[in-house]
């Protein structure tokens, strides 16, 4: 798939919300984030604890509202337009699959329903790639 691209998107099964709660979501993106600031692309997050937590609230109210929770996200920011605000920040294929990677590890641990954690990778799989705005750096696996 082509950097960027915008296939149809595969949304993710609004049960999850229902499974984690807003507390469940909250922790689901704090953890993804602890472990992108320890990640070869760290350099692409806050590096301050109040900036962290400030993007964490950010992209948990986001997910929040995505499952079907309350408009937390467009109640403080307005429209998403995701693509739009990441623009700033240098977005590889590569920094797309290490940030995959870290969901990944996330996902693993989490006390949900099978059927709905697969629901939600393949809704991040396609959204993480709307994100990627450069080109550079090569595409890889991450190793197992």
């Amino acid at each position: 798939m082509t950097f960027g691209a915008r296939p149809n998107q595969y949304m993710p099964d609004l049960e999850l919300y229902q499974h984690l709660g807003e507390e469940g979501v909250r922790k689901m993106v704090s953890d993804h984030y602890d472990l992108l600031v320890q990640s070869s692309i760290k350099h692409l997050f806050p590096t301050n604890p109040v900036g962290l937590d400030a993007a964490k609230e950010r992209s948990a109210d986001f997910f929040i509202q995505r499952l079907g929770g309350p408009d937390y996200f467009n109640q403080h920011r307005g429209k998403p337009m995701l693509v739009r605000r990441h623009l700033p920040f240098k977005i590889t294929p590569d920094a797309r699959i290490v940030w995959l990677e870290c969901y990944r590890e996330v996902l693993l641990k989490l006390e949900a329903p099978e059927h709905l954690i697969v629901a939600f990778w393949k809704y991040l799989h396609d959204f993480s790639n709307w994100m990627v705005n450069t080109p550079d750096g090569t595409f890889s696996l991450p190793k197992q």
